[in-house]
């Protein structure tokens, strides 16, 4: 299962195979509550304050992954007027205002650097998104991403995006991950997907710049909760990239969690949270598993 499995998900993406960028975009039934929690050091993000408790808008129509680390938040204008020529977005009086949700990863020393997203590619995007299984890999925001830079450009290898579902009682919760990690990468049980030792040399005195990175979640489910208990859901769904990516939150990442309750299910928060984790890493694993080679970047599989 993927996040498509949460009733009413769509996913689509748009995909840049040459210039090794591109975009995803995750469209949410109506209505839904969304929080979102941004936690690396160097973000780049749009409409993510009103995300925090207390905002007067809850729901949003759109969320938006983007490689072409800023000038990728451009995608998410394509969307908004995709939306809004469908009729979806907040009730204003003078029409409707799409809410969407926007968050990149630095993909720009992989491919072509100037080979970014813009509203054309989000409303592609937009326009794929369907709600079959989801597919990873070297797809939409994942095309370009890597893992490992902390090493330095000789160890990286190649990320991707991946998707994963897992039953919590009644409900189900959903994640999709774009994978572009500073740090390397590991399963859930602590099983090294990249390899090498714990403290590489980029930590020395001198250490090698590590490669811009930033990594990226979204988590549904069908449970019925309000915006308190989805920041708790965002919590563990950080916690997995912690167990996962080994450094996360760095100051060359971005990484940034979306979680939206998206049905009316009863669900316990606490179990839903535990669900989250298990989603995020699987969807970490997964990612990777199905990325290939790129630009002399190996994959996991090929890098050992």
């Amino acid at each position: 299962m993927t996040i498509t499995a949460v009733a009413g998900v769509r996913v689509g993406h748009w995909t840049d195979p040459v210039g090794l960028t591109g975009v995803t975009v995750v469209l949410l039934p109506e209505p839904n509550v969304t929080a979102g929690e941004v936690r690396g050091a160097a973000p780049g993000t749009r409409e993510t304050a009103l995300l925090a408790p207390g905002m007067k808008v809850e729901a949003v129509h759109a969320i938006v992954l983007c490689g072409g680390s800023a000038f990728g938040l451009a995608a998410a204008d394509g969307v908004m007027a995709e939306l809004e020529r469908d009729g979806h977005g907040f009730p204003t009086a003078a029409g409707v205002v799409p809410i969407v949700p926007a968050a990149v990863l630095y993909d720009l020393a992989v491919g072509d650097p100037h080979a970014r997203p813009g509203p054309a590619e989000g409303a592609a995007a937009y326009r794929a998104a369907t709600s079959a299984p989801v597919e990873m890999g070297n797809v939409g925001a994942g095309t370009g991403a890597t893992v490992a830079g902390w090493r330095g450009p000789q160890a990286r290898r190649k990320g991707g995006l991946g998707s994963a579902a897992v039953r919590a009682g009644e409900a189900t919760v959903g994640a999709l991950v774009a994978v572009n990690a500073v740090g390397d990468a590991f399963t859930l049980e602590g099983l090294p997907l990249t390899g090498g030792e714990l403290v590489p040399p980029a930590f020395a005195p001198v250490p090698p710049r590590p490669l811009e990175s930033t990594t990226l979640v979204v988590v549904a489910t069908d449970a019925a909760f309000d915006r308190a208990a989805l920041t708790r859901v965002c919590v563990r769904a950080h916690d997995a990239l912690a167990v996962c990516l080994r450094p996360s939150h760095t100051r060359y990442d971005g990484d940034a969690v979306f979680a939206a309750s998206c049905g009316r299910l009863p669900g316990d928060p606490d179990v839903v949270a535990e669900a989250a984790f298990v989603a995020v890493g699987r969807s970490i694993e997964a990612a990777l598993r199905a990325a290939r080679p790129v630009a002399g970047i190996p994959a996991v599989e090929d890098g050992r």
